[in-house]
């Protein structure tokens, strides 16, 4: 029997918490409740033309208000029915390409529901496939997350899994933790990361301050 992709998983535990929480519950993206978090999840799927405000920032910014009110207004429940669909195949569920555009995505913004709402850190024999594949990524994405940061040497290490080093340079700085734990903080959710930061302070206080992500 086939393995069920990871990122559906995040989906779907995803969609049934939004469920649980209602359209006014907090989430990690400052500014967002969990009805803004629903619209832009279904906009990046089914609006091409959210790559504009996702990838051009404030350029974009009216753009992005004026598609986010109009898909806010089919309210939650619209808004996950259609999520729970899936994305089209193109470019989403294209075998190669499915996970590394999907699984990050999901499971960041799985946590930002998650951590601000009470939910521990996920743990035990249910989640080693997932850290897996956060490290796997996290190895290969990790030095386009952390473009932000300029001369100062990064490794991340997460025991049981190994460590790679990021950037070189001195000072350097090593950020540790679960898989999970670090890709949350690469991806900018440094206040509810559960890390630690080891090296030189210059280099410490140059990681607190970078602009991390993709």
């Amino acid at each position: 029997m086939a393995t069920r992709p990871l990122d559906a998983t995040e989906r779907e535990e995803l969609c049934d918490l939004f469920l649980e929480l209602g359209p006014d519950a907090p989430t990690l993206c400052e500014g967002w409740t969990t009805l803004d978090l629903a619209a832009h999840l279904a906009l990046r799927e089914h609006d091409p033309r959210s790559g504009l405000w996702i990838i051009g920032g404030d350029r974009f910014a009216g753009m992005e208000a004026k598609h986010m009110a109009k898909a806010k207004a089919k309210g939650l429940d619209s808004l996950v029915a259609r999520l729970r669909k899936g994305p089209p195949l193109v470019p989403w569920r294209v075998p190669g390409l499915r996970t590394p555009l999907n699984l990050n995505e999901w499971f960041v913004h799985h946590e930002d529901v998650r951590r601000p709402n009470g939910r521990e850190p996920r743990a035990g024999a249910e989640v080693e496939a997932l850290e897996a594949e956060l490290w796997s990524q996290l190895q290969r994405a990790g030095r386009l997350m952390t473009r932000g940061l300029k001369g100062t040497g990064l490794t991340v290490e997460a025991p049981g899994h190994g460590e790679k080093a990021l950037r070189k340079g001195d000072p350097a700085v090593t950020l540790t933790g679960t898989p999970q734990e670090l890709v949350l903080y690469l991806n900018g959710r440094r206040s509810a990361a559960q890390v630690t930061l080891t090296g030189d302070d210059p280099a410490i206080t140059a990681l607190t301050e970078a602009t991390l992500g993709i």
